[in-house]
């Protein structure tokens, strides 16, 4: 039987639609969550038996995009959707973020959480939706859930907060966060903006909170219909004298081990704790899970006791101390930009690539359709940063998350694609692990960039730092630049980049309820403390965009041609700009109105290439003559090439002297002097070289000299007159007798002209004025 809750979500447009009971009736539990035309699919399945080898609930949450919900055939030579895209990689995350801590204590039993969009309109992404949708589904299951939660995307826009936007609202927002929250507490943000005020921010987490109220209660409708009875798990135990044994014996030697300011000593001190215990006590191997788990949390709260009483954290700093930063600028010869960000324990090296347009990232998109991505940012973390000895394996979803968490908060700053064509790759490989190595590469990135001379807006450094929290009731402590236990064992991990004018990108997982808005302010707060902390040793190293880059980075010129004749230069299946490339060594893209970028690397010729590309712009005169290169010879006729991408045919019927075959007279790569006749539907010239001779056998025009010509073409700017056969010169509007805008008010072809020369150019064709 199908059930059926509605609510509104804030201001949006259109309300959500809860639905359960028709499809996937075999899971544990399934909706369809629906907002406009848009509509997902999201399931919960438990395993029956506990997975016994981990310490924490093994939740896997699978988001999953088909091109048919959108009305699209999928791209590739398969045309079948393959492994998740990045996109569905990052969705998956913002599931998964705000589920996992609301899973009971103890609860080992693998929970699988899939996701499918089913419809995907022009104006609500699924994202949102799949978030409430995995809460709703694990709500009314058997499933253990200290829910339920909803989703919720924030922009603002003209000064205004909107909750679930269209795409087109999104397109217009300098604020856009994903959140998701309970009926009282935030538990998960990701997001970014154009540099925007932490007041601001903190203002649209808070409206996000009131806007999902309707959603959560929607959920407890439905499952006081549709619940099922929550199933009851077996909890891990000790016996108590095992238990206390382990606090009398442990506590002490694990304060000692917090002194220790090396992660890896620490880590091998800390862990030596436990198996000593172990050890001594001769725990029987059935136990040993449990002992090893019980310590966790003993660990965890030492920890949280010993900062929240004395203020003193594990590597011996004081809740708002940042740790000592190192900065290196293009420590190696050949990246285009490049630099070495080191905080603590924690270290990135951060590469910046420059490549020209044909070298982005193509994406498909619910919204757009393809799309061209002119800035990748990739992070990496190798095994051997954390000193573990694993292969090197491909990326991860957390590498995935992390880059896309850099990106948006760098992507505000980058010029605008019209002024700075360049294809940006950077890359961060983390060479040191030790807490906050996303917001570490944030700074490795605008340092190489600057490095690179990319012209970022306003020279605006960005910066990042990872914020923590213990929270104690009415006892909280926020930490700046935490370290990776103190992530692990705390009760917040917000990231927050940006300028020293606001925020570009943030992201925040919290573990407990009950986050007020004096704390989010005073998180945020000491957040900006710490990002100012943090520009001021980035602006020394490097103040502001090279303004001349090392010689190994690619340049770029612009030239504007007259748009109709743009695609000339791409030609046929891209065969003339692949001929520059060639002659010249430099990359030629066409853009739009006529713009045509010219990318120089080391060793390049762009004079070579301007003039190539000038060439083939360069109009035909009919009735001019020429020497060009035949190119191609077939019995009709001879192919002549007067410039790159400039070729017509010179047929039999109009050779001076003629033949029956043009293979009996002519070969490929011989020079010919030719007559321009007409130029065909196309633009491509028709040649002859009949009269040639005769017009060169002429006397050559002098300045002074009075003709009479034939006008042979009419522009608006002015008349070309023939005065000799295939020998013409302009007659500009500004040197006629009657002044007139356009020439073709007063002359046409055929007509006669008494002219004088006024000039020659410099490529011998006269500038004439009427007489």
């Amino acid at each position: 039987m199908k059930v059926e809750e509605r609510a509104r979500i804030g201001n949006s447009e259109e309300p959500i639609i809860i639905e359960t009971g028709h499809y996937a009736k075999l899971t544990d539990g399934s909706v369809v969550v629906k907002q406009g035309g848009t509509a997902v699919l999201v399931t919960a399945v438990m395993s029956e038996e506990k997975n016994t080898e981990v310490d924490f609930t093994p939740l896997a949450v699978d988001y999953r995009e088909r091109a048919s919900a959108y009305g699209r055939i999928p791209g590739g030579f398969t045309k079948r959707e393959g492994k998740p895209t990045d996109r569905e990689i990052l969705v998956s995350r913002v599931i998964d973020r705000p589920l996992r801590p609301l899973f009971p204590e103890g609860f080992f039993h693998d929970v699988i959480i899939t996701a499918l969009t089913l419809s995907a309109d022009d104006k609500y992404d699924p994202d949102v939706l799949a978030i409430t949708g995995a809460s709703a589904a694990l709500h009314i299951s058997r499933i253990p859930f200290e829910g339920p939660v909803a989703g919720v995307r924030v922009c603002r826009v003209n000064g205004e907060f909107i909750a679930n936007p269209t795409y087109e609202q999104r397109k217009e927002a300098d604020l856009e966060i994903v959140m998701a929250g309970t009926k009282d507490a935030i538990v998960m943000v990701e997001g970014g903006g154009k540099e925007i005020p932490e007041e601001v921010l903190a203002e649209a987490l808070f409206f996000g909170l009131e806007a999902i109220k309707e959603v959560i209660e929607a959920q407890e409708r439905l499952r006081e219909k549709v619940g099922k009875p929550k199933f009851e798990y077996e909890r891990l135990e000790l016996p108590e004298d095992i238990l206390r044994a382990l606090e009398e014996e442990c506590t002490p030697k694990i304060l000692e081990a917090f002194k220790i300011k090396d992660k890896k000593e620490r880590y091998d001190t800390l862990d030596k704790i436990v198996e000593e215990f172990i050890e001594i006590h001769q725990i029987p191997e059935e136990l040993q899970f449990n002992v090893k788990y019980f310590y966790k949390k003993l660990e965890s709260r030492l920890m949280r006791e010993k900062i929240l009483k004395e203020g003193v954290r594990i590597d011996g700093r004081k809740p708002n101390e940042i740790r000592p930063i190192w900065i290196e600028v293009h420590p190696f010869e050949r990246p285009h930009g490049n630099a070495i960000f080191t905080r603590g324990q924690t270290q990135a090296y951060v590469t910046v690539t420059l490549g020209t347009p044909d070298e982005a990232l193509i994406i498909e998109t619910i919204a757009e359709g393809e799309v061209f991505k002119r800035f990748m940012l990739h992070y990496s973390m190798p095994p051997f940063s954390v000193g573990e000895a694993k292969p090197w394996g491909p990326p991860r979803r957390r590498e995935i998350g992390h880059g896309a968490l850099a990106e948006r908060a760098i992507e505000p700053l980058l010029p605008p694609e019209e002024d700075y064509p360049f294809i940006i790759r950077v890359v961060s490989d983390i060479l040191e692990s030790n807490g906050s190595t996303s917001m570490a590469t944030v700074c490795g990135a605008s340092l190489a960039l600057f490095d690179a001379g990319v012209p970022i807006k306003d020279n605006k450094h960005v910066a990042g730092i990872a914020m923590g929290l213990i929270l104690e009731k009415d006892r909280y402590v926020i930490l700046s630049d935490i370290l990776g236990d103190e992530d692990h064992l705390g009760d917040m991990d917000f990231k927050v980049a940006g300028t020293r004018d606001g925020i570009t990108s943030v992201q925040m997982d919290i573990k407990v309820k009950g986050i007020t808005k004096e704390i989010m302010l005073d998180a945020l707060k000491q957040a900006r403390e710490g990002r100012l902390h943090i520009l001021e040793k980035m602006y020394e190293a490097i103040p502001e965009p090279r303004k001349e880059p090392n010689p190994y980075t690619p340049r770029v010129e612009v030239i504007t041609v007259p748009e109709e004749k743009a695609p000339l230069i791409i030609g046929p299946g891209g065969s003339t700009v692949k001929k520059i490339y060639d002659e010249t060594g430099v990359k030629v893209w066409v853009g739009e109105q006529g713009r045509v970028y010219l990318f120089v690397y080391p060793g390049g010729d762009l004079e070579k290439a301007k003039k190539m590309v000038e060439d083939i712009v360069r109009e035909v005169e009919v009735g001019a003559v020429y020497e060009g290169t035949i190119t191609r010879v077939e019995p009709y006729g001879v192919f002549v090439e007067l410039w790159p991408g400039k070729i017509g045919l010179l047929h039999v019927s109009k050779m001076a002297e003629p033949v029956k075959s043009a293979t009996e007279k002519y070969k490929v790569g011989e020079q010919i002097k030719v007559k321009v006749l007409d130029l065909d539907e196309l633009g491509r010239p028709r040649f002859t070289t009949i009269g040639i001779e005769d017009g060169e056998k002429k006397e050559a025009l002098k300045p002074g000299q009075v003709i009479e010509g034939k006008v042979v073409r009419v522009e608006p700017y002015g008349a070309f007159i023939e005065y000799s056969p295939g020998k013409t010169g302009l007659l500009h509007v500004s040197k006629m007798k009657e002044k007139v805008r356009d020439a073709r008010q007063r002359y046409k072809v055929g007509q006669n002209v008494k002219v004088k020369v006024l000039d020659i150019d410099e490529q011998g064709r006269p500038r004439f004025t009427e007489v």
